[in-house]
C-alpha cells in the first residue's frame, strides 16, 4: 500500500498538506474523514491516528500525526522543489518560526472566529453573545495585523521571495475566517497582495478546489444530536 493522507477539507492543517501533496504531485490515496460527522472519534480512525485528529499519514506501516510533521516528511522524502522548506540554514529557520508562532496565533484566532460566527449558531445551534463575537474578531484583527507586520512586511512571501511552507500554512488559516464571511483581506493591501501571489504559486484551480468546503461553510446543516453531544466539548477545548 503506498502513500494514504487521512483528511477533511474542512480543517485548516488538512487544506495545507492536500494542496502540497497535489502541487509537488506526489502519488497519494485520500482517505476522506468527515469531522463533522465525528468519523475521526471511530475506533477504525484511532488505528491510524490515537490522537483521533486530522491530518494523518500512513506510509505502508508507517503511521504520522500533526499537520507541520506531515509537511516536513514530504518535504524530506519525495524531491520536492528547494524553497518549500530550504536547505539554507537561516532560511529554513525562518520558516520554522512561522510554523512555531502559527499555532497558538494565527490557527486559534482563525479557529475561533469561525466557530463562533458560523458553527455554533449555525451547526451546533448555540447562541454565542455579540460581546463574545466582538472579542473573538477584535482579536483577530489583531492577529491579522501581526501576521503582516512581523512576518511578510514588505516582502513577495512570509519568509523571502519565494513561496514556503510557511506561506500555505498561513493561507490555509486565513480562509478559516473568510469561510465565516469575514473580511479579512480588506483594506490590507499587502495582505491581498501576498494572497494573489500565493494563489498563482499554487495554482487557482487547485487553490479553489482545496477550499471548496470552507467556502461553504455558512450552508452546513444541523449537527445529529448525537453528533453534536460527541463535538461539543472537544470543540470547546480546541477553541479556548
Amino acid at each position: 500500500m503506498g502513500l494514504e493522507l487521512y483528511l477533511d477539507l474542512l480543517s485548516q492543517p488538512c487544506r495545507a498538506v492536500y494542496i502540497f501533496a497535489k502541487k509537488n504531485r506526489i502519488p497519494f490515496e485520500l482517505r476522506p474523514v468527515d469531522l463533522l460527522k465525528g468519523q475521526h472519534l471511530s475506533d477504525a480512525f484511532a488505528q491510524v491516528n490515537p490522537l483521533k485528529k486530522v491530518p494523518a499519514l500512513k506510509d505502508g506501516n508507517f503511521t504520522l500525526a500533526e499537520s507541520v510533521a506531515i509537511l516536513l516528511y514530504l518535504t524530506r522524502k519525495y524531491k520536492v522543489p528547494d524553497h518549500w522548506y530550504p536547505q539554507d540554514v537561516q532560511a529554513c529557520a525562518l520558516v520554522d518560526e512561522y510554523l512555531a508562532w502559527q499555532h497558538t496565533a494565527l490557527r486559534r484566532s482563525c479557529l475561533r472566529a469561525l466557530w463562533h460566527k458560523v458553527m455554533f449558531p449555525i451547526f451546533l445551534g448555540e447562541p454565542v453573545s455579540p460581546e463574545m463575537l466582538a472579542a473573538t474578531l477584535a482579536e483577530l484583527d489583531v492577529t491579522v495585523q501581526l501576521l503582516e507586520d512581523r512576518f511578510l512586511q514588505n516582502k513577495a512571501f512570509l519568509t523571502g521571495p519565494h513561496i514556503s511552507l510557511a506561506d500555505l500554512v498561513a493561507i490555509t488559516e486565513l480562509m478559516h475566517p473568510v469561510g465565516a464571511g469575514c473580511q479579512v483581506f480588506e483594506g490590507r493591501p499587502r495582505l491581498a497582495a501576498w494572497r494573489q501571489r500565493v494563489e498563482a504559486a499554487v495554482g487557482e484551480d487547485l487553490f479553489r478546489e482545496a477550499h471548496e468546503v470552507i467556502l461553504k461553510a455558512k450552508d452546513s446543516p444541523p449537527a445529529d444530536p448525537t453528533i453534536k453531544q460527541k463535538l461539543m466539548p472537544l470543540v470547546l477545548a480546541m477553541i479556548q
